[in-house]
């Protein structure tokens, strides 16, 4: 009881932006490490062909589905269990815990099996041509085999976080990047076994995260999942999907936007401009983590806080969360513009792959700024429960503008309008961003 006790004095007394600040350290190294993990098989198989590297840049939409599958159950089952334990409702959010690690492990299962059987329709639809399309399958047959611990891994490294045990959470996931990237030059260019090997490296990392994070969550204080509580019934699975549906939202409409955007580039631009849109896809997403983790140290303590009724934290942690997303995001900005070829070549040395990511990158570093405000409102929204604004805020980037405008700017603009599309979406959401997060803000002022 006395361990409990002073969890919920830690997460409610502590000054904000020391809490924050150290309960995001943790969460940043594992978005960085998990983002440059993201990265390697990218990298690496650049030193292969401008074939294989489209090929992995063809099958993020479906790693990104997974994903998303992983996210709901984690987000959806980690924002209740938080504000349960802030409200001192212990058995409700072991229940929780349970239950949507269960969740997530049927949802892989049914995934890798209809996916592997489905692979060479679903190949077709994320737009592999003849020359990627063995690549394709090869990698992805592979990456679905791992979907049951990929999915797993999400919601225990969520719901560690969001009991307040971010330092388990980064061990875990560590553990797996190290994994990965340590395997991959060894079985892509030394085994010479191309895209199969990247593959195989990373759901070897996701297997040995899995296993470390499931190690971590019967350690210290966390909640111990067991299939004793597991409740899948009504109540568990609204919770989930109020909670969780604007991760699947954000995440299942970037593997969208992610298809699309391969479709107009191969139509445009071939394979090079596939290749090039996918290393300009993985360099942001390196760069985004950094944010993402700052604003993971943020969510635990918007949830706990607003579940415990001390709004006023909530408020002073999000402005906080802004300030400095902001600044952090202008200087990467910044390096990223000014050395966008460079960047770009480090991952294929292929002048017309360097010619569509340059353009890319710095049409998207220019607005890189504007992401803080949309990323730290949709995790505020998402965190007190406000799933319906959490969906539209999740659901802008990747779908609400990206979608119409991928389908037409390059009709208008050519390959350029496939250049420009994301900061296109990225300027209108932030338009859509601001007036919802000020609807909730308003509610929590002197509170």
């Amino acid at each position: 009881m006395k361990k409990t006790q002073d969890r919920f004095e830690y997460m409610t007394t502590t000054p904000v932006p020391k809490l924050i600040s150290t309960l995001a350290v943790p969460t940043i190294i594992s978005m960085l490490v998990t983002g440059i993990y993201n990265t390697a098989d990218t990298f690496f198989v650049g030193k292969i062909s401008t074939e294989a590297t489209a090929a992995v840049g063809l099958v993020f939409p479906v790693m990104a589905m997974v994903q998303a599958l992983g996210f709901f159950c984690g987000h959806g089952s980690g924002n209740f269990l938080s504000r349960m334990l802030g409200a001192g409702k212990k058995e409700e959010a072991n229940n929780m815990a349970s239950t949507g690690f269960a969740l997530s492990l049927i949802f892989g299962l049914i995934v890798s099996g209809a996916g592997i059987v489905f692979s060479t329709q679903i190949a077709n639809v994320i737009g592999a041509t003849e020359s990627t399309m063995e690549d394709t399958l090869n990698y992805m047959r592979i990456i679905l085999l791992g979907a049951p611990f990929m999915m797993g891994q999400f919601v225990i490294n969520n719901q560690l976080r969001f009991q307040g045990s971010a330092m388990f959470a980064m061990i875990g996931l560590m553990c797996g990047a190290i994994i990965n990237i340590v395997l991959d030059p060894l079985l892509i260019l030394e085994f010479d076994m191309g895209v199969t090997g990247a593959a195989i490296a990373t759901v070897s990392g996701q297997i040995a995260s899995f296993i470390v994070l499931l190690i971590g969550s019967r350690r210290g204080e966390n909640i111990r999942l067991s299939i004793h509580n597991v409740h899948i019934n009504g109540h568990y699975l609204f919770e989930i999907i109020n909670g969780g549906i604007p991760s699947l939202f954000r995440q299942g409409l970037a593997a969208v936007a992610t298809m699309l955007l391969n479709n107009a580039a191969g139509e445009l631009g071939g394979d090079a401009a596939i290749a090039g849109m996918s290393v300009v896809t993985r360099i942001m997403m390196l760069v985004v983590s950094a944010l993402i983790g700052f604003g993971q140290g943020y969510q635990p303590v918007c949830s706990f806080n607003y579940g415990a009724g001390l709004k006023k934290r909530v408020r002073e942690g999000y402005f906080f969360c802004i300030k400095y997303g902001t600044i952090f995001l202008t200087i990467a900005g910044a390096l990223c513009f000014i050395f966008a070829p460079t960047v770009v070549g480090w991952f294929r040395d292929d002048a017309d792959v360097i010619e569509v990511g340059t353009v890319a990158l710095r049409w998207q570093s220019s607005v890189l700024p504007l992401i803080s405000t949309i990323i730290m409102t949709n995790m505020m929204l998402q965190s007190i429960g406000k799933g319906f604004k959490a969906s539209i805020t999740a659901s802008a980037r990747n779908g609400i503008f990206f979608i119409p405008l991928i389908l037409i700017l390059p009709k208008c603009f050519g390959i350029l309008g496939v250049e420009m599309t994301q900061s296109c979406a990225d300027i209108l959401s932030l338009g859509l961003s601001l007036p919802l997060a000020y609807s909730e803000l308003k509610k929590m002022k002197d509170i």
